[in-house]
């Protein structure tokens, strides 16, 4: 039976709470101090490290359960419990904390100390991904795009800034991180700093209390003394979800930010990317940020596989059958974006319809004409359809050959945007704009991509000139891959994106064909214009 110690000692304090103020008289109420607190300690006995902690205390109102110093206390209500996973391998005693509260402000601690036995257990092949057949040291992936990020907690990808290869501080470069185990699983991790740890701003004073700092700038500090320069780890398994953690004690993953436990968003024999939170501290503002860091193994850069052939076919639409679009494949955008989105963001000066005046697939071509005609209060008409909640995909080869529109203002565009865009608006979702052509800038084209920190004008682009876009059909196509979106023209490629898991490009999108008339794109309508079509032979989309 594991032993357990409880210490008790009562405190009586009046606290003010940030944000919190007394009431008109300057009286925080009656003080009603809880007494009788009592801690059940309950550790799993499958040496997994679990223990479930129920506290008890007459007129508590909400208690506070701190598990480890580095841990975040976990508040819980009268009648609730916290569990908490020690990840420490092998036997020690820990001492948990917990703080009942009473009104006024008053409070009661206690103290119970639980002795462990940890046996950690890691899937084999985790495992040797992780730490190869005994040891494996890794470095930043500093030779790529987006191997070091930061961003809003409530999204996935760093919105906040992306680091470009080499961009930051040498002292962060030269760290070296190695994981080992051996033959009983003992985990161990290390990091060879070289001296220094390059710091977020918010965690100097947490070691040099009365060193100065400049807001948002990072420094270089020797913490070795501070920190567990050699400590253990574990890899935890979330069993509703699959996610898996890395969880290092007392330790840095070379940047730090007060992070010691980080979701992995991708492990494979050549590359470590992972995602961590940090508690930004209160002095600092408060609140949370997600940070990205991205490791390859010592000696080797990126080493991703290289990308399919893209040969087999998943869908298509030809437009060999006259009438409408197929409903199984196309709905409509309708309107001018109004009252959510007026002008569809843009400043358009159309509006969409699905008359056949506008939108109509005869002769084996989808064709999409825009009017100069007074509709809806609007002097211009036009389509947009799109495949959302019908084709949606990840990843590959997409394809359209097409005849562009032509004349001053007009402004045809392939596109595509993210699945998620109900729930992660835009440009969260992203966008991957294949195709666009504006009149003003006959036989330019542009791909763009955005998301945030790069939308709107400053979307990631490039552009090249083709001659006769409107005069005949060319093939305008997109590579998709975990590692790169390459852009063409007729197998000519000029543009080349460098993917990864900091961008939002790694999900389900979905495809968009549209004529939009002016904006903030396709800029002055020319007074001649009276109508235009964009031709489309077909669509086509291989893995």
């Amino acid at each position: 039976m594991k032993k357990i110690k409880i210490l008790l000692s009562v405190i009586f304090a009046f606290v003010l709470l940030q944000n919190c103020a007394p009431d008109d008289e300057g009286s925080f109420g009656a003080v009603k101090t809880p007494t009788n607190l009592q801690i059940e300690a309950i550790v799993a006995p499958d040496q997994s490290g679990l223990v479930t902690v129920r506290p008890t205390a007459n007129d508590a109102t909400s208690f506070q359960v701190i598990f480890t110093q580095q841990s975040t206390p976990v508040l819980v209500l009268p009648g609730e419990e916290a569990t908490f996973r020690f990840t420490r391998a092998g036997q020690f005693t820990a001492q948990i904390v917990v703080l009942a509260f009473g009104t006024g402000g008053a409070s009661t601690s206690g103290v119970v100390e639980v002795e462990l036995d940890v046996k950690v257990t890691i899937d084999p092949v985790v495992l040797q991904q992780l730490a190869g057949d005994g040891s494996k040291r890794w470095v930043w992936d500093q030779t790529v795009a987006g191997h070091f990020g930061v961003g809003d907690v409530n999204t996935d990808f760093p919105g906040f800034f992306s680091a470009t290869p080499n961009a930051l501080n040498p002292c962060l470069y030269d760290d070296v991180l190695e994981f080992s185990f051996d033959a009983n699983q003992n985990l161990t991790y290390k990091i060879e700093t070289q001296g220094e740890t390059f710091m977020n701003w918010t965690e100097v004073t947490k070691f040099f209390p009365d060193a100065p700092v400049q807001q948002f700038v990072d420094e270089c500090r020797n913490i070795d003394g501070f920190i567990r320069t050699e400590t253990v780890f574990s890899i935890i398994t979330d069993e509703a979800t699959s996610d898996r953690s890395l969880i290092i004690d007392n330790s840095v993953l070379s940047y730090d930010a007060g992070i010691t436990e980080f979701k992995i968003l991708e492990l494979t024999e050549n590359k470590l990317s992972v995602r961590g939170v940090q508690n930004v501290r209160s002095e600092f503002g408060g609140g949370q940020l997600a940070w990205y860091f991205t490791f390859v193994p010592e000696g080797g850069g990126s080493t991703e596989p290289p990308a399919s052939n893209f040969d087999t076919l998943i869908w298509a639409d030809e437009f060999d059958v006259d009438g409408g679009v197929n409903p199984s494949n196309w709905s409509f955008d309708l309107g001018d974006g109004c009252p959510q989105n007026c002008g569809w963001g843009n400043n358009e000066q159309q509006t969409y319809t699905d008359r056949p005046e506008n939108i109509v697939v005869e002769n084996g071509m989808l064709k999409i004409t825009a009017i100069r005609e007074n509709l809806d209060g609007k002097q211009f008409t036009s389509a947009r359809i799109k495949t959302k909640d019908k084709v949606e995909f990840m990843y590959g080869r997409v394809e359209m050959r097409a005849k562009l529109p032509s004349g001053g203002g007009t402004w045809p565009a392939f596109w595509m945007l993210g699945a998620d865009i109900d729930t992660n608006p835009w440009p969260g979702a992203g966008e991957i704009d294949i195709m666009e052509h504006v009149g003003n800038q006959q036989n330019t084209i542009f791909s763009t991509l955005h998301f945030p920190g790069n939308s709107g004008g400053n979307g990631v682009s490039n552009s090249t000139i083709v001659p006769g876009v409107s005069d005949s059909f060319h093939i305008y196509e997109v590579e998709w891959t975990p590692n790169e979106i390459k852009f063409f023209v007729d197998d000519v490629n000029y543009h080349t994106f460098p993917n990864n898991l900091t961008v939002p490009f790694n999900k389900d999108f979905f495809m968009l064909l549209n004529v939009a008339m002016g904006g903030n794109f396709g800029g002055a309508i020319d007074g001649a214009f009276t109508q235009s079509t964009y031709e489309i032979d077909y669509i086509r989309v291989f893995q």
